[in-house]
């Protein structure tokens, strides 16, 4: 009988999402009647898959641990199949502005940018830096850390005199800040599958947070936020999201599943945020709203990719 492995944990700020993710896939596969195993990614597992190999590994690790590409590399060392992007790709993607300039290369809309490492910060003197910084940009911001995920670190900025506290903010949880200019308008999730026929959008997931700003609270705290799938969105302006977040997922080399984070301006133009390469599964995240709104199962789903990641 074929056996599957779930990870989840780790270390990173976003342990226990990731913990919540894993206990979530493995219920819906074991409810596809498949033998699932959820453990962490600690000092033992390498001897686990040498010892008793499973068929394919789905890493529901968020943060770096599960998204920088290097547990993959890992896995591929020992030869376990997994489910998601190659190492190169989960670096491009992790990265936020290398994301973005490969964006811009293919043509797509991103929001302008500036990336401020801690030690530039410093060295070069902040009241000097960030008077330089908003009037190339203008108001409003939004500054998050140039790598993370689930909103960690991540401030919007109205005013000049909050630039520095959400500068501050943002380098507790990494060494370098990526500042964009603020676009109004409506936040969009697409999730993006490939079970062998190319990659497909699912039904775009609209985000309303309560509080106005999508941080960490709105994501994993029920009630905080309302959504909307599939998006209240006219079917041009759908059909031109799927495009992009299907175009934004294949200029960075992904596989299998991505989770594409996007605004939707006043004139239906979608601007590109950044592209998650192992999506949250809990009870409020959007990839399993974007399964069910696409009238698909899943457990049957994730089945499909561990099968086709064992099959590679």
């Amino acid at each position: 009988m074929s056996r599957y492995l779930v990870l989840a944990g780790g270390l990173s700020h976003e342990r226990d999402v990731s913990l919540r993710s894993g206990r979530r896939v493995a219920d819906a596969l074991r409810a596809e009647g498949l033998a699932v195993d959820v453990r962490d990614a600690d000092a033992q597992l390498l001897h686990t898959l040498e010892d008793a190999p499973y068929d394919a590994v789905l890493v529901a690790l968020h943060g770096g641990g599960g998204e920088d590409g290097a547990l993959r590399e890992v896995l591929e060392l020992v030869g376990t199949p997994y489910v998601g992007s190659t190492p190169d790709a989960c670096r491009a993607a992790w990265d936020k502005p290398t994301a973005k300039a490969a964006w811009r290369r293919a043509g797509l809309v991103t929001p302008a940018s500036v990336v401020l490492p801690h030690s530039s910060f410093r060295e070069l003197g902040a009241g000097a830096v960030l008077d330089r910084l908003t009037a190339h940009l203008g108001l409003p911001l939004m500054v998050k850390p140039a790598r993370g995920g689930s909103a960690l670190g991540a401030s919007a900025v109205d005013k000049a005199d909050e630039l520095p506290a959400a500068m501050v903010s943002c380098f507790s949880y990494g060494e370098a800040a990526l500042v964009e200019q603020f676009v109004t308008g409506t936040e969009i999730a697409v999730t993006v599958v490939d079970t062998g026929e190319g990659p497909q959008a699912l039904p775009a997931v609209e985000v309303r947070p309560l509080s106005g700003v999508y941080d960490y609270t709105s994501r994993y705290t029920a009630g905080q936020t309302e959504y909307f799938a599939p998006a209240r969105l006219s079917e041009a302006v759908a059909g031109e999201v799927a495009r992009v977040a299907v175009a934004a997922h294949q200029t960075l080399g992904l596989r299998d599943l991505s989770r594409v984070d996007l605004i939707v301006d006043a004139d239906g133009t979608p601007h590109l945020l950044e592209v998650n390469v192992a999506p949250g599964m809990t009870e409020t995240s959007l990839l399993p709203m974007a399964v069910d709104a696409a009238g698909l199962s899943f457990g049957a789903l994730l089945r499909q990719l561990l099968e086709q990641a064992a099959e590679r």
